[in-house]
Formats: C-alpha cells, sequence, structure tokens
C-alpha cells in the first residue's frame, strides 16, 4: 500500500511542474523576465537543501526540493539566455555566500548552520526579483509563486523525518514564495489605479 507521505510528495512534485510551466512558457515567451542570478542562487541552494535533506532522513519529502532544482535549472538556462542580467555588488555576495554554505557542510561538517545560511540566502536571494518585481509586477508569473506556497507547505507534510535540516528549508520558501505572491498582487493593483 503506498504510505501517505509517498502520496503528498507526488502531489507536490505534479504540482511544481504544473507551476514552473506557465513560468518557462512566459519566460520563452518574452512575458516574464527571470533574474538570473536570483535563480542561480536557489538553484545551488535548492541542490544543497536537497543534499541536507536526503542525509537527515526527509525522504520522499525531499523528491520535491530535488524536482524544484532541476526545475531552476531550465529557468537558469533561459535566464543566460534571456533573462535579467542587472548584477550588483549584493546580487553577487548572496551567491558567494551560498558556496560558504555549501563549503559549511562538506568541509566543516556543519549541516544545521549550512540549512540555516540557505534558508537566509534563498530569502536574501530574492532581493534582485524583488527589485525588479516592485517596479514591473508583472515581469514575474504570479500563479507559480502562489502555488509554490501551497506546494511547499504540502512538503513539509511529505518529510519523512522532522529537524530544522529537513523543514527549514521548506517552511521557509512557504514564507517566501506568499509574502511574494502578495507583493505582485498589492504592486499590481497599486499600478493599475
Amino acid at each position: 500500500m503506498i504510505e501517505i507521505k509517498t502520496i503528498i510528495a507526488f502531489v507536490a512534485v505534479v504540482l511544481s511542474i504544473i507551476g514552473y510551466a506557465p513560468y518557462i512558457r512566459n519566460t520563452l515567451k518574452g512575458k516574464t523576465i527571470p533574474h538570473v542570478y536570483t535563480w542561480g542562487i536557489w538553484g545551488i541552494n535548492a541542490a544543497i537543501a536537497f543534499a541536507l535533506q536526503v542525509s537527515a532522513g526527509a525522504g520522499v519529502g525531499s523528491l520535491v526540493t530535488l524536482t524544484v532544482l532541476i526545475l531552476n535549472c531550465v529557468v537558469i538556462v533561459l535566464g543566460l539566455r534571456i533573462g535579467k542580467k542587472d548584477i550588483t555588488t549584493s546580487d553577487t555576495v548572496f551567491l558567494i555566500l551560498s558556496f560558504v554554505a555549501l563549503g559549511l557542510w562538506i568541509i566543516a561538517k556543519q549541516p544545521v548552520l549550512s540549512i540555516i545560511l540557505v534558508a537566509a540566502i534563498g530569502a536574501l536571494g530574492f532581493a534582485p526579483t524583488i527589485r525588479k518585481s516592485w517596479n514591473k509586477p508583472d515581469s514575474e508569473t504570479l500563479f507559480l509563486y502562489g502555488l509554490n506556497t501551497f506546494r511547499h507547505t504540502l512538503s513539509l507534510f511529505a518529510l519523512q523525518q522532522y529537524n530544522i535540516i529537513t523543514w527549514l528549508y521548506p517552511a521557509t520558501w512557504t514564507a517566501l514564495n506568499g509574502l511574494f505572491s502578495l507583493m505582485l498582487i498589492v504592486r499590481r493593483r497599486q499600478l493599475q489605479k
């Protein structure tokens, strides 16, 4: 019999694909303009978070993070071709900090510090996209971020073990995606007036 956590993980994986499909389509059409550094930071952090989750016993719940990693790589490739590349010093600092998080885990054997840094960098890595979207809220696909809020919530329920290493990443992304979705809605309404 299939375990409920496997079903939840499967649903969250499918929702990830459904959520990214319009984003990728809109990027190819030039309507959505991904910020290369934001997605690069998110890709590196998703890879680190996935590996940390697997090592800490997240089980099928980590498949959602793996799916996000793969889909982030698709967006990164598209972003390199047609994305936003206005790189600031802070963008570069966040990217470097992503590699510091990797080093904390691999070299210093500090997985808890690494996942905390990954979550913090992911939040800070949102800065280029927030900056861009504040002025041009239609340059992002709201559907992706709204669905991400729900999907990351589901992924929390799919975890097979709960510890800071397994739950911090999806919990952070639930909050970040929810807040970003709200910002996009508010800014679109403000600019329509």
